[in-house]
């Protein structure tokens, strides 16, 4: 393998005109994926573009209107102890805390994992129950992407050539709003089986906000908008999670695989579920 050519821009415009002049370069993130496929010889780009010394891609920005604004080289480690992720956005800090393991915590970011698109990693579902947006960068100029139109099938993406994740943004929830993430993984730091991020806001037991995705059961975070909203306005109860439950399991689209069969994940979705719900409604200092 030719070494590739290597750049360390300090400006997040010279970085989009180095990916833009060289068509087969990649942005370097932390590298926990990159360098490790590598490694394994799965990738080869001729051109590298470091991203680690650009300022506005590490920055925790907060919002007028009460969101936040994440730059895409904020680490998993960073975001697993951010003090500005609670409420609802906490489902992303819990995300963030069972990111493989500590190594990879202290080198991966949040833009490179979310780039990656693995269905089965972490960040994937809470992004899409927070109703996240990827903010895309090019020399052309910036888009923002709803996260349930970013993530396209396996490992895919909707980051077109020459863009690269400049900052992430999660809309305001109410200041009432619980986030909870639920994993089940072979062994800590694996990736998912199914993982269910959580996000709910309740008024006096009545649900007035619900944000709830699926990970490690199809090609991308599995939703399941209308019976989601079904819950809105309505207290919560043991049939409204089950018919919830039920719902995402018909829209899931799981694999057989080393971790588990199509129809182990189907299963435990809806017990994980109501177990998320649990967790949600419990008070602050029992909920860890």
């Amino acid at each position: 393998m030719m070494e590739p050519s290597f750049h360390q821009p300090r400006t997040l415009d010279a970085a989009l005109k180095l990916l833009a002049s060289h068509e087969d370069a990649r942005p370097l993130a932390g590298g926990a994926t990159l360098v490790a496929m590598m490694n394994a010889g799965l990738a080869e780009p001729p051109v590298l573009v470091s991203l680690r010394h650009i300022k506005e891609l590490k920055a925790v920005k907060a919002l007028p209107d009460g969101g936040l604004r994440l730059g895409a080289m904020i680490l998993h480690r960073e975001l697993a102890s951010e003090k500005r992720l609670k409420g609802g956005f906490a489902v992303l800090r819990e995300a963030a805390g069972q990111v493989a393991v500590p190594p990879v915590r202290n080198m991966g970011t949040l833009g490179g994992a979310t780039a990656f698109a693995d269905p089965a990693a972490d960040y994937p579902p809470a992004l899409a129950a927070l109703g996240a947006r990827i903010e895309a960068a090019s020399t052309k100029g910036r888009r923002s992407i709803a996260a349930d139109e970013f993530f396209l099938d396996w490992y895919a993406q909707a980051l077109e050539p020459g863009e690269m994740i400049a900052a992430i943004t999660l809309p305001a929830w109410p200041k009432n709003a619980v986030g909870v993430y639920e994993k089940l993984a072979k062994v800590t730091g694996d990736l998912a089986i199914v993982s269910i991020a959580l996000v709910l806001a309740q008024d006096k037991g009545v649900v007035t906000h619900l944000g709830v995705a699926v990970g490690g059961c199809g090609p991308k975070p599995v939703t399941a908008p209308e019976a989601a909203r079904a819950m809105i306005g309505k207290p919560i109860d043991d049939a409204a999670i089950a018919r919830l439950g039920q719902a995402l399991a018909e829209a899931a689209d799981p694999v057989d695989d080393v971790r588990a069969s199509a129809d182990y994940r189907r299963l435990v979705l809806p017990r994980m579920l109501a177990k998320a719900f649990v967790r949600a409604s419990l008070p602050a200092k029992e909920r860890r």
